[in-house]
């Protein structure tokens, strides 16, 4: 197994965030594992290839928080990952 890499750019958690919020909407509970396009910066763009990100939420209690707005729609649950964003980690494999 390849080693893990915290994803700490701002710019990257803005939209991983974002992702994590939308994936959580359509299937109705906290999701630990969301795909992103992967990021290419030269040469032709392949829509269908995405890196994988592991979620990681590192108290039950926010965990259970965020499952409790996800039925509250998509502006309460992006309030509630806002709030606990301290609390959310995402992962990529190297």
């Amino acid at each position: 197994m390849g080693d893990r890499v915290r994803i700490t750019d701002p710019e990257k958690l803005s939209l991983l965030y974002e992702r994590f919020r939308e994936v959580c909407l359509v299937e109705k509970e906290v999701w630990k594992e969301i795909f992103m396009p992967r990021d290419i910066s030269q040469g032709p763009v392949r829509t269908n290839i995405q890196d994988r990100y592991e979620v990681e939420i590192d108290e039950p209690q926010i965990e259970a928080a965020l499952d409790d707005n996800i039925v509250l729609g998509s502006i309460a649950l992006g309030a509630a990952i806002q709030e606990y964003r301290e609390h959310i980690l995402f992962y990529r494999n190297r």
